[in-house]
């Protein structure tokens, strides 16, 4: 950082002042005096932006423009405070009078007084958010109030206070008294701690604390847990910790005789207020001055101040400056803060920290196209940015670890090195990176003149150790000595020389140490070439582009230069070079020129200087930080007004500053002749000037001017333009092909134009990429079908890049671009588009696959599998049947084509998902391929394992029916490809007679056969009756449940005695347990002791419960006699599949017999002639009155037949008639 007094402002009456304070929200200041003097002041000009603003060369900002004397005071005002959020002032005098102002229309009023009248007010302050103030007394009387006027609590602490200081979050107090000791207090008055003062260990004299500074955090810290609060005594001790019990406090000694501490805006920089004795005088003059240190208590600057004493010291709201209480006077010094920025590639990168965030925001600007990149980084150190890249130094998670990071104008990082050296100095080239401590010096070469970043070929790992040195700046030769970071130690004793500042270029690296002398290393050898003694204790060090001559800034912000080829009058055989009589002070910034090593740019104080070689032009009146000095002009940055708002940054803070040469030569072409002008550039010779001059004779057709202009500044393409120029014997060509030059498109199209050239004018708009106007010419001049297709392509491709996809589409269709429709259509999703697209192809187009792609990319199978099947790929159409699941579909393209591996595939698929127990994935799959049966079989699998694992019966029953309707769809897909009507034709013949009668003896045998082939496959356990039996046991199963929880104990036992028919479906116990509680209720005892029975003989049924069966049936049939009341004809005894004995032939003859009965699956009764209503689905009767107005079948819930929906009368059907019906409908 830098700083200088910028102005004085006096007090009338010589009234010395007592304290100051700068409100930091809107910029006043309120100075208070002897005598009851208080005055506000406000300055104009705070900003660099308002500086920038006026006139150059005209006077800086800082005028005042309010000064206003505030009555009511009598005695000296010690105390003024700032209430920032509510825009009030507190003051107070040596009489304990207080006095609080409120602000009206533009003026400071009296708002409320109040005067205690026992002791003097000592300090106050308000906490951060302004809703309470603390005022203390010197008796140790303590007051807290609210900001609108009331009294929260008052305490007599019982000791002298001189100091208060609130904690950011206003929890704590800390009480500073005349005795050196500093107490913490919580916010209600009750004592908590005392805090330990670590720097003033091992004084032994007296001491009082003159300051405590608390920072409130509310801008953002620096990093995360840095010190924020500062406590400084009056013997030169200064402590800085991160809260009130740090135990790990820093610790300085400032070596002055502080009177005033205060922290400024973002907690970044400490400033401490003292005096000196001075040892040149001989009485002993106080010499006053300001010390400035980091939040890390690293001195940075030290301001010497005139007068004799400082009694107040405030920073403005925007840390930019410092007011200066000074005896009657009022001291304004202007700060140049070090931010941590750098400029490359017109690219501004800079750091600032968020308020909300612990990281430090950096911003990468690119100025030429307003576009933005902000990167989070944590502990940031240090930016520096040269050429194509910037590096970016960070701390690192461990202990003395430091990262250094490479990165690109967009922020991306490009390469990263871990290091343990501290990069407290920053450099980078165009192929290095050197960081620094004060002792030891890191190299990285992160590319070389003939690789690229990030090389990846095999030498590169190869040269790592190359790539890397580390080496003492006490180092004789480091490039005899090979130290890599792996093996290098830092020495055992620290250097008595440390390091003050590095600079380099791509083959010279200068380290300027505290001594004033300047190592000078080679790049990349290091070889240690010279050494230069300078006068003084460079801080800033600058090589100009030739390597001739070298610019310092020292510790006292004084530039002077030295000449580095000169031979040196003293020192020793190594030593060369010497100072340069040139000397400016207050100077802090400073710009060679890259491409005139004998111009530069430096700051003096809020002034711009351009340098041709010692002789300065006129000022510019300016506060910006130079970005760069190419092509003579400059290039700078208002950063003070760019961190006032980091995140949106305007380009009015870059500005461009042109040399006095450049702008008298712009004169001179405007005024002067030719002649003049080439007499004038040749005496200020620079390519810019004859780059201008060449432009200005091109304008004027003065084709030899040009010629000898573009020769002097080596503009080898400008010389073959002239040329070119020379050819042309047209006056009116020549003209617009300088417009073309000078990028005047318009002018020289209208001169095309006029010379009836339109084909030049379409050319050059083509060379131009301008095809909306190539079109418009076109069509203008009835041009050539060729260039109109291909401008329509091309502004096709202008919206399409611009993800424009509809405008894309119109001018790609005109253009007749099939492909790149293709594309418009699927980005904008119009797939009825795209299928016309498809339609309008002719067959085996190659455009059709990637049709066929689309339609897959997004499900779409049916189109998908017609535009490969267009294009004539069959096997894609296969798998993009697969690859979207309609196996169905595959299947069938697979039998039309002799595909087979298809069921292999599928076989493949679904044992993979039966290994992964995907087990309704599988039967989903055989769905959709149309393999019914083996999803029936799975189906019924899984309703017996969850039957055997006592899943709910109503799961179970759904798997049984889904398996029974799966098998239904086989058995109808296979009678109708075999059946009747498929035949038909085929057995009449085409024309009815003998050739139809031919084959009917060959079509009665296959139609046979088909029938064979179905009764084998649905018959058996897996066949279509065993899956209805499982659906019927669960299905009169869960019925019997429903009706005994209903209280229909008759129609429960009914249905419980029809279960006895599946017992290899359903648990005997169960079955037997719930018909002879069923039976019990309904009193037919004889049933339930036949249930009971049955439940005793079970050899499944352990002992025990045997037992405990037997016990039950005895107590029951003591009291009721094993009889039924009536004989029902559902408690026959049945045969079949049950369990019971018997063939199928038995059952089928009992079924022609009459004897086999149909159970309404409605309410489990047995059918007798009545209205009965059969499903077409399962072929199971329901008593038409039992469903109750149901128009679903109560077993497979399938849709009833409209008789059924209306209700009674239904269908009638005798008995005998549906035993029928049921025995022959599986055929």
């Amino acid at each position: 950082m830098f700083i200088y007094l910028s102005k004085k402002i006096a007090i009338p009456n010589n009234v010395k002042l007592r304290c100051i304070s700068w409100n930091t929200d809107q910029g006043w200041i309120a100075c208070g005096g002897e005598t009851g003097l208080l005055k506000v002041l406000r300055l104009d000009g705070t900003t660099s932006k308002d500086v920038k603003g006026k006139k150059e060369g005209g006077p800086p900002g800082g005028n005042l423009s309010l000064n206003q004397t505030l009555e009511g005071h009598n005695g000296s005002v010690m105390c003024v405070c700032w209430n920032n959020a509510f825009q009030k002032l507190t003051t107070s005098d040596e009489f304990g009078l207080i006095i609080v102002w409120m602000l009206h229309k533009g003026m400071w009023f009296e708002e409320m007084i109040n005067n205690r009248n026992k002791s003097v007010v000592k300090d106050m302050k308000w906490t951060a958010n302004g809703e309470k103030i603390c005022i203390i007394y010197e008796d140790g009387a303590v007051i807290v109030g609210s900001v609108d006027g009331n009294r929260l609590w008052g305490k007599e602490l019982g000791m002298e206070l001189a100091l208060v200081e609130w904690s950011p979050d206003g929890r704590l107090l800390l009480f500073a008294t005349p005795q050196g000791d500093c107490h913490v207090y919580d916010g209600n008055g009750n004592g908590v701690a005392k805090v330990p003062l670590y720097c003033n260990e091992g004084y032994a004299g007296a001491s009082k604390i003159i300051g405590v500074e608390w920072y409130d955090g509310v801008e953002g810290y620096a990093e995360p847990n840095c010190p924020v609060l500062a406590i400084c005594l009056d013997n030169g001790r200064m402590q800085l910790m991160r809260y009130e019990s740090d135990d790990n406090a820093v610790c300085i000694d400032t070596g002055i005789k502080p009177v005033k501490v205060k922290w400024n805006m973002n907690g970044t920089i400490l400033a401490v207020a003292g005096f000196q004795m001075s040892s040149a005088v001989a009485d002993g003059r106080e010499l006053w001055m300001v010390q400035f240190y980091n939040h890390n208590g690293e001195h940075l600057r030290t301001l010497r101040v005139p007068g004799g004493g400082i009694s107040g010291i405030s920073w403005e709201g925007n840390g930019l400056r410092l007011a200066l209480a000074v005896d009657s006077y009022v001291y304004f010094a202007n700060v140049r803060p070090d931010y941590k920025w750098g400029y490359f590639c017109n690219t501004l990168v800079y750091a600032f920290n968020r308020p909300d965030r612990s990281e430090h925001c950096v911003m990468f600007w690119d100025t030429k196209n307003n576009d933005k990149y902000p990167k989070y980084v944590r502990k940031l150190v240090a930016i520096q940015a040269f050429g194509d890249f910037c590096v970016l130094a960070t701390k690192g998670e461990n202990q003395g670890e430091h990262i250094l990071i490479l990165c690109n104008a967009i922020g991306s990082p490009v390469d990263s090195k871990y290091i343990e050296v501290e990069p407290k100095y920053l450099a980078i080239t165009n192929y290095h990176v050197i960081a620094a401590n004060d002792e030891v010096v890191y190299v990285w070469q992160f590319r070389t003149s003939f690789s690229k970043v990030l090389s990846t070929d095999i030498n590169a790992v190869k040269r790592k150790d190359v790539r890397e040195k580390m080496f003492s700046v006490d180092d004789a030769n480091p490039a005899l000595s090979d130290r890599s970071p792996e093996s290098f130690r830092n020495l055992a004793t620290q250097t008595t020389d440390p390091i003050a500042c590095i600079t380099a270029c791509d083959s010279v690296l200068m380290i300027g140490r505290a001594s004033g002398v300047v190592n000078r290393y080679s790049l990349p050898h290091l070889t240690l070439d010279a050494q230069h003694v300078l006068r003084c204790r460079p801080q800033m060090l600058s090589l100009n582009c030739n390597l001739t001559k070298m610019s310092i800034i020292d510790i006292n912000g004084v530039l002077t230069f030295f000449d580095l080829t000169a031979k040196a009058t003293g020192g020793g055989a190594n030593t060369m070079g010497e100072h340069l009589a040139f000397e400016r002070k207050d100077a802090w910034d400073m710009r060679w020129a890259d491409d005139n090593p004998e111009l530069f740019a430096m700051m003096e104080k809020t002034r711009m200087y351009i340098f041709r070689g010692l002789d300065p032009e006129e000022p510019v009146t300016s506060s910006a930080y130079l970005c760069s000095f190419h092509d003579l002009e400059i290039t700078a940055a208002f950063l003070d007004d760019i961190m006032q708002q980091p995140d949106q940054p305007d380009l009015e803070f870059m500005v461009m500053y042109e040399t006095r040469s450049l702008r008298d030569t712009r004169e001179l072409l405007k005024s002067a002749s030719v002649d003049d002008a080439y007499s004038f550039v040749d005496s200020n010779s620079h390519p810019r000037l004859w780059r201008n001059l060449a432009e200005h004779a091109l304008e004027a057709l003065d084709f030899t001017t040009a010629d000898k202009a573009f020769v002097r500044c080596a503009d080898y393409q400008g010389i073959q333009f002239v040329k070119h120029l020379g050819k042309l014997d047209d006056k009116a060509k020549q003209r617009a092909e300088v417009a073309v030059y000078f990028k005047r498109f318009d002018e020289a199209e209208q001169l095309y134009m006029r010379m009836d050239r339109p084909d030049l004018a379409i050319d050059m708009r083509m060379r131009l990429g301008d095809w909306f106007k190539v079109e418009r010419l076109i069509r203008e001049s009835s041009g050539d079908d060729s260039q109109l297709l291909n401008a329509h392509n091309k502004i096709g491709q202008y919206y399409s890049d611009r993800h424009k996809w509809s405008k894309a589409a119109q001018y790609y269709a005109q253009a007749k671009n099939s492909e790149m429709l293709v594309e418009c259509f699927y980005a904008l999703e119009d797939f009825v588009a795209l299928g016309r697209l498809m339609d309008a192809l002719p067959d085996g187009s190659q455009l059709l696959s990637n049709i066929g792609e689309k339609f897959q990319s997004v499900g779409l199978c049916n189109e998908g599998v017609t535009a490969f099947l267009k294009a004539g790929d069959t096997k894609r159409a296969i798998d993009c049947c697969v690859l979207l699941n309609q196996w169905d579909q595959g299947v069938q393209l697979a039998q039309a084509h002799n595909f087979p591996q298809i069921e292999q595939l599928l076989a493949k698929y679904a044992n993979h998902l039966l290994e992964k127990d995907k087990v309704m994935d599988a039967i989903e799959l055989y769905r959709k391929a149309n393999h019914s049966m083996e999803a029936a079989r799975l189906l019924q699998d899984l309703a017996k394992k969850c039957a055997t694992q006592k899943v709910h019966p109503m799961r179970v029953k759904k798997l049984y029916v889904l398996a029974a309707l799966e098998i239904e769809k086989f058995k109808k897909r296979t009678l109708e490809l075999s059946g009747p009507d498929k035949t038909a034709a085929t057995l009449l013949g085409a024309g009815g007679g003998v050739g139809g009668t031919a084959t009917m003896a060959a079509t009665a045998a296959q139609t046979l056969a088909g029938l064979m082939t179905l009764e084998s496959v649905v018959s058996g356990e897996a066949g279509v009756d065993s899956a209805w039996r499982g659906a019927e046991a669960y299905h009169f199963w869960l019925l019997a449940h429903r009706q005994l929880y209903g209280g229909n104990v008759d129609l429960a036992m009914r249905t419980a005695l029809h279960l006895r028919e599946y017992e290899d479906l359903l648990d005997p116990l169960e079955i037997y347990s719930f018909l002879a509680l069923a039976a019990f209720y309904n009193q037919f005892f004889g049933q339930c002791s036949k249930a009971f029975i049955k439940l005793e003989s079970m050899p499944s049924i352990p002992a025990d419960k045997r037992e405990s069966f037997a016990d039950l049936a005895m107590s029951i049939f003591l009291k009721h006699p094993p009889a039924d009341p009536r004989a029902l004809r559902e408690t026959r005894e049945k045969k079949g599949p049950g369990g019971a004995p018997g063939s199928s032939l038995d059952s089928l003859l009992e079924d022609l017999g009459g004897g086999r009965e149909q159970v309404c699956v409605a309410s489990g009764r047995i059918v007798r002639d009545g209205n009965v209503v059969r499903c077409r689905t399962c072929k199971h009767l329901s008593i038409t009155h039992e469903l109750r107005g149901s128009t679903v079948c109560p077993l497979c819930h399938s849709a009833l037949p409209a008789s059924a929906a209306a209700g009674p009368p239904g269908r009638t059907i005798s008995s005998k008639a549906a035993q029928m019906s049921h025995l022959y409908a599986g055929y």
